[in-house]
């Protein structure tokens, strides 16, 4: 009897397992195929109004590598005459630190004009960033910073909450490799969560009334 019920419970663990798969895989095609033909270097990439950075770890008060490689992409596409303003997203309460704030003083510190760039304290995932890109902050068109690993999802979330939203690759200077194959693995896992909200069409973890702060900005002569 307790053998008959351990391979029961192989058995439903296999299955979960391969639906866990499945469902993984499913999602992933999705992401890929909404982001075909949205994902650019520097180089190649479309003009637009607004550039969506998305936030990640700081160290120390001052953005980590990743971050950085981000904030240099946008500060490179607002130099070129790509966009007129940074729209920069990130958890403002975050365990490493107020991400919006470090931001914001780096793409300063690189010569951004301060007028130009709007902070989002809130935009606590992608999904949430790209939804209050679009409900709060007014923004329609749009390009997405971040690195290649995480571009599609990003990309993919952006469109499907109706931003016509091109993918723009940034660098990571100093990232080990580790750290990137570890980062590919962790987003392909994510890509089920990413699927999720966008099919649920859930409401972001914070609403908050409409801010014309990028409409200011891009009012600027």
């Amino acid at each position: 009897m307790r053998r008959r019920w351990m391979r029961l419970g192989v058995r439903l663990a296999a299955a979960g397992l391969l639906a866990g798969l499945v469902a993984v895989g499913g999602s992933r095609a999705w992401i890929e195929t909404a982001a075909s033909g949205h994902e650019y270097d520097v180089a190649g990439a479309p003009a637009a109004d607004v550039v969506l950075v998305l936030g990640t770890e700081v160290v120390g008060g001052r953005p980590s590598d990743r971050l950085a490689g981000r904030l240099d992409t946008a500060a490179d596409l607002v130099r070129q005459g790509r966009a007129r303003a940074v729209l920069v997203s990130g958890d403002g309460h975050g365990d490493s630190g107020d991400e919006p704030a470090a931001m914001t003083g780096y793409l300063t510190g690189r010569g951004v004009d301060a007028r130009r760039v709007v902070s989002d304290p809130y935009g606590l995932d992608t999904y949430d960033s790209c939804v209050r890109a679009r409900d709060v902050y007014g923004v329609h068109r749009v390009l997405v910073v971040t690195q290649a690993y995480h571009l599609s999802r990003a990309v993919a979330l952006c469109r499907h909450a109706g931003l016509l939203a091109d993918g723009v690759r940034a660098g990571c200077p100093g990232c080990p490799a580790s750290l990137l194959r570890n980062k590919a693995v962790r987003d392909v896992a994510a890509s089920g969560k990413a699927a999720w909200d966008a099919v649920s069409g859930r409401q972001p973890a914070v609403e908050s009334p409409a801010d014309p702060a990028v409409r200011a900005a891009l009012a600027l002569p």
